[in-house]
C-alpha cells in the first residue's frame, strides 16, 4: 500500500502564498513545516541538510524572487533566486525522491496571441523577471524526473504587497487614479491557489507522481483589465476616488509586461478536477476581510 503523504515542506513561508498555506494548514489533514528565507534559503548549499533532516513527503516550493522592476537592475539576483535555486531545491527534492511544485508566472509567455494561452504556447519572456521564472522551470525539469510548475498570473491575497491593497490605500489618499486598461489577464487569489494545491496533494492516490508532472496554467477564473479591477475595488469599498483609464505608454515601467496573459485553465481542470471561481468572488473575499481588518 502506498504510504501517505503527510509531511508538507512549505519554502518561502513568509511570501504572499506562503502566508496564505499557513492560513489553511490549521484545516488540513497533514503535517506541515515552514521555512522562511532565513529557515533555509533555497539558493544555499545548506538546504540538503535542512531537507534530509525534515524527511519531507512534498516540497512546496514558494521561494521567489518577485519585484518585477527591480529585477530589471538586479538581473544576478533575480536569476540566482528563480533559476539557481529553483534548480538547487528540485536537484535535492530528486536525491530525496519527493515530488516538488514550483510556481512559476505568466511572464513567460509574453507573445502575440490574443486568446487564452495554453501551456504549450511559444514562451518569449520581455522581462527579467519573466526569463528568470521561464530558466527556472526549465532547469527544474531537466534535475527533476516529475515537477509539477504551476504558472500564475496576476497573484493577490490578504498578506504582502500587491495591487487591492494598494488600491485601497491609494483610493483614501487621493481622488483621482489613472490605471492601466489595456493590459488583459485575469487576478490569482493566493488562498485559491492554495487550497487547490492542498486538494492536488489530498487526491493523490500514490507515491507515483510521474503520471501528473508538468506545466500548468492556474489563475480565477475570468477576464479583466487592471483597470476594471481598479473600479471593481472602490465600488465594492464604496470609496469616493474616481479611475480613469489609460494606456500603458502612458505609465513605463522599468520591466515589459504582457498585453495579454489570460491563461487556458483546460489542463489544470481536466487533470485535477474541481472548480475554479470567478476572479470577482475570490475579489470580495479578499477585499471583505481587508477592510474588517481595519
Amino acid at each position: 500500500m502506498a504510504r501517505e503523504l503527510k509531511h508538507i515542506v512549505v519554502t518561502g513561508s513568509q511570501g504572499q502564498l506562503g502566508r496564505e498555506f499557513q492560513k489553511i494548514s490549521m484545516h488540513s489533514p497533514f503535517r506541515f513545516t515552514f521555512l522562511s528565507k532565513r529557515e533555509l534559503d533555497i539558493t544555499s548549499g545548506q538546504s540538503q541538510v535542512t531537507l534530509g533532516t525534515l524527511q519531507p513527503d512534498i516540497v512546496v516550493n514558494c521561494a521567489a524572487y518577485t519585484a518585477v522592476d527591480q529585477a530589471e537592475d538586479d538581473k544576478e539576483l533575480a536569476m540566482t533566486v528563480n533559476a539557481g535555486g529553483a534548480e538547487k531545491l528540485a536537484t535535492i527534492c530528486a536525491d530525496l525522491n519527493v515530488p516538488i511544485i514550483h510556481f512559476s508566472s505568466d511572464y513567460v509567455y509574453h507573445n502575440r496571441l490574443r486568446r487564452p494561452l495554453k501551456e504549450t504556447d511559444p514562451t518569449r519572456p520581455k522581462s527579467v523577471y519573466g526569463k528568470s521564472k521561464l530558466k527556472g522551470e526549465k532547469l527544474i525539469q531537466k534535475v527533476h524526473p516529475f515537477p509539477i510548475i504551476i504558472r500564475v498570473s496576476w497573484l493577490y491575497s490578504t498578506f504582502g504587497k500587491n495591487f487591492p491593497k494598494t488600491m485601497l490605500q491609494l483610493a483614501q489618499e487621493r481622488t483621482s487614479l489613472r490605471i492601466v486598461a489595456d493590459q488583459i489577464g485575469a487576478p490569482t487569489n493566493a488562498r485559491d491557489l492554495a487550497h487547490s494545491v492542498i486538494e492536488i496533494i489530498e487526491n493523490k492516490q500514490s507515491d507515483n507522481w510521474t503520471d501528473i508532472s508538468g506545466v500548468y496554467n492556474f489563475s480565477n477564473e475570468g477576464s479583466t483589465s487592471w483597470y476594471k479591477i481598479a473600479c471593481f475595488i472602490i465600488e465594492y469599498a464604496e470609496l469616493d476616488c474616481l479611475i480613469h483609464p489609460i494606456k500603458s505608454i502612458e505609465y513605463p515601467t522599468k520591466a515589459k509586461r504582457p498585453r495579454y496573459s489570460i491563461l487556458n485553465l483546460s489542463k489544470f481542470k481536466r487533470t485535477f478536477g474541481g472548480g475554479i471561481s470567478k476572479w470577482e468572488e475570490s475579489m470580495k473575499i479578499c477585499l471583505s476581510e481587508l477592510l474588517n481588518e481595519r
